[in-house]
């Protein structure tokens, strides 16, 4: 069965005051005018699962008005285990804790995943590629503690060539040693990722033929790298990033920032062989972001033994009727869902009499 979310507490968060939510363990309806706090509770929950927020609030914007601190926390429940964890929020200062034990932002992912999908994600397919690298990314990190240390180690790398190739006269000698460390760590992270990719796309490919009525999508991963790259082993991977930074080192030193490696990368749908970006529908790119988020609810199930937290913010508004009723068939019996709305005209009446229904009015 695996964990799930029994209450959420929030205390002077956003703007809560002090509320209290009971989640049933199959599906909560939050139903209520727009500014009420729906969204609010959906990233608190995010917060508490994931050790980050889609909003990427600074800690003051997290405390409501007024208030000198905030604090939102949640118990999990399941398995034969009781697990508390909170957040407790102040201007400039953000603590994660589990069970009364403090703990990194990174480590929170450990107790429970969580799958999140809101109206912005709905234009994931026609956005620039780092959305979509973010969007593997995100999961990745909840999904294995070590892809997120794998992350940060090279994101800190290339900050740190970058500042060298903004100098007026870079150190050569110095920049040999962040080539190494950029193609050592870039070839780690891109071989988790697209391992991570491999079993991803399958199941995204399969979720789209059902919402769609047959159309064909394809999944791939444009490495910068060059074609070929997913059958290259980790050593392998490195030599090539070596070569492809000697390679571009004059136009990164004139353009003064790194153009090769894992955070160039993409990934690229295509649909009956044609570029999703570039010739997909509205209504067929929004199917490919349906497909993407319930494939890694069907992914996550696979990689830690148990279905994630499933939150879905205010997004049935933005689908028609028919992609609608596409999305609502396919919530697995045994994921916990949370749904926010303003208009429960959009569920069924078996949905709604079957999910705990909370009212912000």
């Amino acid at each position: 069965m695996g964990l799930r979310v029994a209450y959420l507490e929030l205390d002077d968060f956003r703007n809560a005051s002090s509320r209290r939510v009971g989640l049933s363990g199959q599906t909560t309806v939050l139903v209520g005018p727009n500014a009420s706090g729906k969204t609010n509770t959906v990233e608190a929950l995010q917060l508490l699962t994931a050790g980050r927020s889609f909003r990427h609030p600074t800690p003051s914007q997290l405390v409501r008005e007024g208030a000198v601190r905030g604090r939102a926390q949640a118990r999990l429940e399941g398995d034969g285990r009781v697990i508390d964890v909170r957040v407790d929020v102040a201007p400039g200062k953000k603590a994660f804790f589990r069970n009364g034990k403090r703990l990194p932002a990174s480590d929170v992912a450990g107790s429970l995943m969580s799958v999140l999908f809101t109206p912005d994600d709905l234009a994931l397919v026609k956005r620039g590629a780092s959305g979509r690298r973010d969007e593997l990314d995100d999961f990745g990190r909840q999904a294995a503690p070590g892809y997120s240390r794998l992350l940060t180690a090279y994101q800190r790398t290339v900050e740190q060539r970058n500042r060298l190739l903004k100098e007026d006269s870079p150190d050569l000698g110095l920049l040999d040693a962040w080539d190494a460390s950029v193609a050592a760590g870039g070839a780690a992270l891109l071989s988790s990722r697209m391992r991570l990719f491999s079993r991803l796309a399958p199941k995204v490919e399969e979720s789209y033929a059902s919402i769609s009525g047959g159309e064909r999508l394809t999944c791939s991963y444009g490495c910068s790298l060059g074609e070929g790259a997913e059958s290259l082993g980790r050593d392998e991977l490195a030599r090539r990033l070596a070569d492809a930074l000697a390679e571009a080192r004059p136009q990164d030193l004139r353009r003064r920032q790194t153009t090769v490696g894992p955070h160039r990368d993409d990934v690229v749908f295509s649909i009956d062989g044609r570029d999703a970006r570039a010739f997909a529908s509205q209504g067929q790119q929004r199917s490919v972001v349906l497909a993407l988020k319930m494939a890694e609810v069907l992914l996550a199930e696979e990689v830690v033994g148990a279905r994630p937290l499933l939150l879905l913010d205010d997004v049935m508004s933005e689908l028609d009727a028919r992609r609608r009723d596409a999305f609502v068939g396919m919530l697995l019996p045994g994921t916990q869902t949370v749904i926010t709305t303003t208009n429960l005209g959009y569920f069924s009446e078996e949905l709604v009499g079957s999910a705990e229904v909370v009212s912000y009015a």
